[in-house]
């Protein structure tokens, strides 16, 4: 009887854990969807002829929409991109 109160508490635990962590997944992929939906949505409205090398995917992947305005602003200063 033990046992089963401990497996119990145990998967309630990891359920919880997991809920957290796919919860804060489900935003990151959002956010990275957005930030590649403004970086393209960015290039063919102004015309500004980014090359979507592995560099800028990369960066617009991890950073998101803050990513693609980094992007961006680099691009719009003529500093890279």
């Amino acid at each position: 009887m033990f046992i089963e109160y401990n497996l119990l508490i145990i998967v309630v635990i990891v359920a919880i854990v997991a809920y957290m962590l796919l919860k804060t997944i489900k935003h990151m992929i959002i956010n990275t969807l957005l930030g590649f939906i403004v970086l393209v949505a960015c290039n063919i409205l102004l015309g500004l002829d980014i090359a979507y090398t592995w560099v800028v995917i990369a960066i617009c992947a991890i950073g998101g929409v803050a990513g693609a305005a980094a992007i961006l602003l680099l691009h719009y200063l003529n500093v890279a991109f």
